[in-house]
């Protein structure tokens, strides 16, 4: 396996190393993913939401924000694990699997991947912990080990411990938590520190807090004279508390910041490479990158942030042509006629929560 690096979303200089298996072991894993995936889409939670047939980040997005809304939220966790994919310890991870699969032929091939280590600069690397992102298998073994160190007990602690209500919603290694009372978010917190360290994971100390948010959280800030609530960030969205237009208590979706300008970034170093090419590849290659911003971030009341990303892609467009050659000016008029060929319109494509996720539980919930 090749070890490349790539940048990190939203984190300027920070590179995240991901693995490049050969064509036999890409095969060999995607049949084992097949096999494992049915025993353990049996086990796997409901407020599991990585990386498994039939869910994406919009499904975990949605049931997050209809847990605020319709339960008895004052204070979100907001976590971070540090360096989960890094630190996962193969050991447990073998335990884990050997508690649920029998064949022995199956649980060395996963030793064996796990132990393989990476080519980094003609040479090998391996280590006892953490497993290499970038491979099929992978996915499959996070959730594995977050299944069993951390949706088991989080499930245990809600029946058992707590005494308000708690939602909990997690993808892949990123998650968050809502509780009713603070005391029992900080305990919350407290205990799942000792229950992380026991299988060699850490919550990061700079990215985890206790956020006080739900449809009180402004009345009460203000009683105590506070500011406005404080947002969360998860899956690439600011979340924010906001009103309807009839007044009401919504949860509001934006596109955070640190995203917006490190797509923007990767667009300029894109467009200087492609500068010269003709403006009809260039206007192509921006729809495409315009079409796969607005699927994702192009959630109910997000549209100022589309706008705004549809608007600066095109300043950036029209500065990039006007350094084509010298004297070129490039009126707005004649660029405005370059955006309304090949870029599309800044729309939301995603319905509201309540409805999407109405319709694919009938009823059920899809955080049990």
């Amino acid at each position: 396996m090749r070890r490349v690096y790539i940048p990190k979303v939203g984190k300027a200089g920070e590179l995240r190393p991901l693995g490049v298996p050969t064509l036999e072991d890409k095969i060999v894993q995607r049949a084992t993913v097949e096999v494992l995936n049915a025993i353990y889409e049996q086990d796997f939670l409901g407020f599991s939401y990585g990386f498994r047939p039939g869910r994406s980040p919009h499904l975990a997005l949605d049931a997050l924000t209809v847990g605020i809304m319709t339960k008895k939220v004052n204070w979100v966790l907001d976590a971070d694990i540090r360096k989960f994919y890094d630190t996962l310890d193969h050991g447990w991870l073998v335990k884990f699997i050997e508690h649920r699969v029998a064949d022995r032929r199956v649980v060395r091939l996963i030793q064996k991947w796990l132990k393989a280590g990476v080519l980094e600069e003609g040479k090998r690397v391996q280590s006892e912990v953490g497993t290499v992102q970038g491979g099929n298998i992978s996915p499959l073994l996070s959730n594995i080990y977050l299944h069993y160190t951390l949706d088991l007990w989080v499930q245990q602690w809600r029946q058992k411990r707590a005494h308000g209500e708690i939602i909990f919603v997690r993808f892949a290694d990123d998650f968050a938590a809502g509780f009713e009372h603070r005391q029992e978010a900080e305990r919350f917190l407290a205990e799942l520190r000792e229950r992380f360290a026991k299988f060699g994971l850490a919550l990061h100390a700079d990215k985890t807090r206790i956020v006080e948010f739900g449809r009180f959280a402004e009345q009460n800030r203000r009683k105590r004279g506070g500011g406005k609530p404080e947002t969360f960030n998860f899956l690439g969205f600011t979340h924010s508390c906001g009103k309807t237009r009839r007044g009401r208590f919504t949860v509001l979706r934006q596109t955070m910041r640190q995203r917006w300008q490190a797509k923007l970034r990767a667009l300029k170093d894109e467009l200087r490479q492609r500068m010269h090419t003709p403006i009809a590849e260039q206007g192509a290659y921006l729809r495409s990158v315009l079409l796969g911003h607005f699927r994702y971030y192009g959630v109910p009341m997000n549209g100022p942030a589309l706008c705004a990303f549809h608007v600066a892609v095109g300043h950036l467009w029209q500065t990039v042509l006007r350094r084509r050659s010298q004297g070129n000016h490039l009126p707005w008029r004649r660029m405005n006629r370059y955006i309304e060929r090949w870029f599309p319109p800044a729309s939301v494509c995603h319905p509201y929560p309540l409805v999407r996720l109405g319709v694919l539980t009938q009823g059920g919930s899809r955080m049990r």
